[in-house]
């Protein structure tokens, strides 16, 4: 058995470690707004080069606040991509915004800075852009287009550049992440002082000291139990992420892009998920299945055809790349430190699959 990735080969050997940071914060009795979240904060913040960061309870959690503290909401657009995950979205409709979906670059995955312009209209309040499967969106094109823009970098802790063009990006410590948490956890990363006190009071019900209450805010606030756990990881992150470039350039090596499509490499790519294309996709993963291999497809019905989005009027066909690309993307397994041994089986298994096919 090969699974489609595996944090635990990552955090076992730092398992006595991480319990003795935990035996200290329950020593310590301090377990919300503690010195552990205090200092995470700041080192996330030196680490990404921004001025602030705000740890909050999950990834979702901090679209929501950024979306709050920019003012966004009924009558305001938002464009993002419809091909990621639903928490992208979802936090523009719960504000009472409209989420405006554009196509995405069919090579990289992420938003075609083209579509995007051709949608921005005098509702468009920020443009949402998704640094999918670790790759690094184009902000800096995104960024020119006019409307505020906020990165979605739930997916790609540790690429290089990141977090710097926007006003805000957010992060989440799911533990399938590249910095993982060992339960929920995210972040806020500004580069207005600002903004970042003003999500900092939202995310702590609109207070600074729970006397007086200037925003109606939320509870939303990172464990400092999972703080303790990300401060020992975070060091290691960028050992964690050259292990995925790695895999990621054996995959290669090992002849996988005469099969499928290979996502294409690029600086600041960390490889959250190694994601081919191929145009048999459902028969390849039949053949992973019955070898034990895990993989999975991801965003197989896109956002602008989710039913809880149906109210937005999208209609099969209007996003081709979009839908061309949830067809056909199949994410095999990688982690830092997967084998060569384990990354040849799942080429074996792919080859035999496709062969099979063209006999």
């Amino acid at each position: 058995m090969i699974p489609h990735a595996d944090q635990k080969a990552q955090y076992e050997p730092l398992i006595p470690e991480l319990l003795e940071r935990f035996r200290d914060v329950l020593e310590s009795g301090r377990f919300i707004l503690g010195p552990n979240v205090q200092a995470f904060e700041a080192e996330v913040a030196a680490y990404l080069g921004v001025p602030r960061t705000v740890g909050v309870g999950n990834g979702t959690d901090a679209i929501s606040l950024v979306l709050d503290a920019l003012g966004i909401g009924a009558g305001d657009e938002v464009i993002c991509p419809a091909f990621t995950f639903y928490a992208t979205a979802e936090p523009v409709a719960r504000a009472g915004a409209t989420p405006v979906f554009a196509d995405i670059d069919p090579v990289t995955l992420n938003l075609d800075p083209e579509d995007v312009a051709a949608r921005i209209t005098q509702r468009t309040k920020a443009i949402l852009a998704v640094h999918l499967f670790g790759r690094p969106a184009p902000v800096a094109e995104l960024g020119s287009l006019g409307p505020t823009l906020v990165e979605d970098a739930a997916q790609a802790f540790g690429s290089k550049g990141i977090a710097t063009t926007g006003v805000a990006s957010t992060f989440s410590f799911y533990p399938s992440k590249n910095l993982f948490a060992l339960g929920d956890g995210g972040l806020v990363a500004v580069t207005d002082e600002e903004l970042g006190e003003k999500i900092w009071m939202l995310h702590f019900h609109g207070s600074r000291d729970k006397q007086r209450f200037d925003y109606v805010g939320v509870n939303s606030r990172l464990d400092e139990l999972q703080a303790a756990a990300l401060r020992l990881f975070l060091p290691r992150l960028d050992g964690w992420n050259e292990g995925r470039r790695r895999a990621a350039a054996r995959y290669e090596e090992l002849g996988l892009g005469a099969l499928c499509e290979l996502p294409r490499d690029e600086p600041g790519h960390v490889y959250h998920m190694y994601c081919v294309r191929t145009p048999e996709c459902d028969r390849v993963r039949e053949s992973l299945q019955e070898a034990g291999i895990g993989h999975a497809v991801h965003y197989a019905t896109p956002l602008h055809l989710q039913p809880a989005l149906s109210y937005l009027g999208y209609s099969e066909g209007d996003l081709p790349e979009t839908e061309r690309a949830a067809r056909e993307n199949l994410c095999l397994p990688l982690w830092a430190g997967i084998s060569e041994e384990q990354q040849s089986r799942v080429v074996s298994v792919l080859r035999a699959a496709l062969s099979a096919r063209a006999a």
